[in-house]
């Protein structure tokens, strides 16, 4: 998922009536698996990045709030705060888009009302300095800023602190900004560029080596390792290098559609490639692709050639799918969420214009199975409900964790907490968030304790169980 958001006023509206989500005909087993290795780099999978862990699962271990009451508290810090993360201290971190000037902040965050204990801006990019940032092994977040300059923060004693910097400008032209930054298993820091540059970098030294991807294709989202393999995606194809000398292993082409759907912030696939499978956690890598007029699944193995597994097409009970957000997967379980038509207060400068120009956003979450010899998928159970936030799985209680739009007021509608049964497609766990200030942007949530915390356009929600 593409995080440049920028932060934009929302209307606020009222309803009484609440849509239903009809229970789904099968049950599958909950959701289980073998997670891709700890990366030895990064904080404890599961908070570690936006997207959990470095393969991108969007797992947790540990229970969510599901199955008790909750309150809900609204923290406004005049930002959109995209990206939350906590390390192996439980310390909360945001990092959000401020409104005057449209830069980037890393907040030291309260857990118990998600107030700003500490704030430290960071240099302004052509993409926000590089949004996908990560927690590594010692609890400092790393992201690269607006002058190219990789930076490792610390939290102590109440205050943010740049404890490292790596220039980086000697390898990316100043023209382009750093997408992303994940380390790979042996300690060099990966990073991905909205022009296209692949590169990886020792910190300890400055040292880096780059890729340059075909010309004209760009990169939007984040990216992704596990044990000796790196995954980016582009706006033609996925990649899959070979993280101990940085040479690609594969390219593989998707279906890129004819032009950006409405609902995505970029032309071309939405999502960061996930790593996961049944016995490693790692044999398969999945993305979803922009085909018309309804998206696919695909799943590829990671070894070999990239030998696609299935392509699989998603909510063709509309009239037209596809999606900003990346799987959540886990053993052989995926789930995709249906972002067509959704509502984005702004766009990036470069998105150009989407086809068509507007679409109602209708919805729709599916769990999808690779079948146990690995030679195709299946949709296990598809629901109608809109998700307007990247889910999250706890692997604990088996609830798929994300924040839900309903009612019959379209856009106006109000937003919901709710929690998804892995097996079942059953949503349970309704809570009222509010209207559209607390429009969560179909961003990640993440998970502390049994706590659910929510980056929104104006700030964060923190959800909690009260009993």
């Amino acid at each position: 998922m593409n995080l440049l958001i920028r932060s934009a006023g929302a209307a606020v509206a009222l309803t009484l009536a609440f849509g239903v989500v009809p229970a789904p005909a099968f049950a599958a087993a909950v959701a289980s698996g073998p997670a891709a290795p700890q990366n030895p780099y990064t904080a404890p999978a599961g908070g570690a990045s936006t997207h959990g862990d470095s393969a991108s699962a969007k797992t947790f271990t540990g229970r969510g709030p599901a199955g008790s009451s909750v309150k809900v508290t609204r923290s406004t810090l005049l930002s959109a705060c995209p990206t939350l993360l906590h390390g192996a201290d439980g310390q909360l971190l945001g990092l959000c888009t401020e409104y005057i000037g449209q830069a980037p902040a890393l907040h030291l965050l309260d857990k118990t009302n998600g107030s700003s204990l500490a704030k430290l801006s960071i240099a302004k990019g052509t993409l926000l300095g590089g949004v996908y940032a990560y927690v590594d092994n010692l609890d400092r977040v790393v992201i690269v800023d607006g002058n190219r300059d990789l930076l490792r923060i610390a939290h102590t004693g109440g205050t943010l602190t740049v404890v490292e910097k790596t220039p980086l400008s000697g390898v990316i032209d100043a023209s382009d900004a750093v997408v992303g930054v994940i380390p790979a298993y042996d300690g060099r820091v990966w990073f991905v560029t909205a022009a296209g540059k692949v590169g990886a970098v020792d910190t300890s030294t400055g040292a880096a080596v780059t890729y340059q991807l075909p010309a004209g294709e760009k990169i939007a989202n984040s990216i992704s390792t596990v044990p000796g393999r790196f995954a980016v995606t582009s706006d033609r194809a996925v990649y899959v290098f070979n993280t101990a000398d940085v040479t690609l292993r594969w390219r593989y082409a998707y279906d890129r559609g004819a032009a950006r759907k409405p609902g995505q912030l970029s032309w071309g696939s939405g999502a960061t490639p996930v790593f996961f499978g049944p016995s490693t956690g790692y044999e398969y890598v999945a993305i979803t692709d922009n085909a018309n007029p309804h998206l696919n699944l695909v799943v590829l193995r990671t070894d070999g050639t990239g030998a696609p597994v299935c392509v699989q097409p998603l909510f063709t009970n509309r009239a037209a799918s596809g999606t900003e957000n990346a799987p959540v997967a886990v053993g052989r379980s995926v789930f995709i969420t249906n972002t067509y038509g959704y509502d984005y207060p702004a766009l990036p400068d470069d998105a150009g214009e989407s086809v068509p120009s507007d679409a109602s956003f209708d919805g729709g979450v599916a769990r999808i199975d690779v079948n146990a010899a690995g030679t195709g998928c299946a949709v296990t159970w598809q629901i109608n409900t809109r998700s307007a936030a990247l889910p999250r799985l706890s692997v604990t209680d088996g609830k798929v964790y994300t924040a839900i739009q309903d009612g019959i007021l379209g856009d106006a509608d109000p937003f919901y907490f709710a929690a998804i049964d892995s097996g079942t497609g059953a949503v349970s766990d309704k809570t009222l968030l509010g209207f559209g200030l607390v429009n969560p942007l179909q961003t990640a949530g993440t998970a502390i304790n049994r706590s659910y915390y929510q980056g929104t356009v104006t700030g964060l929600l923190t959800i909690t169980p009260s009993s």
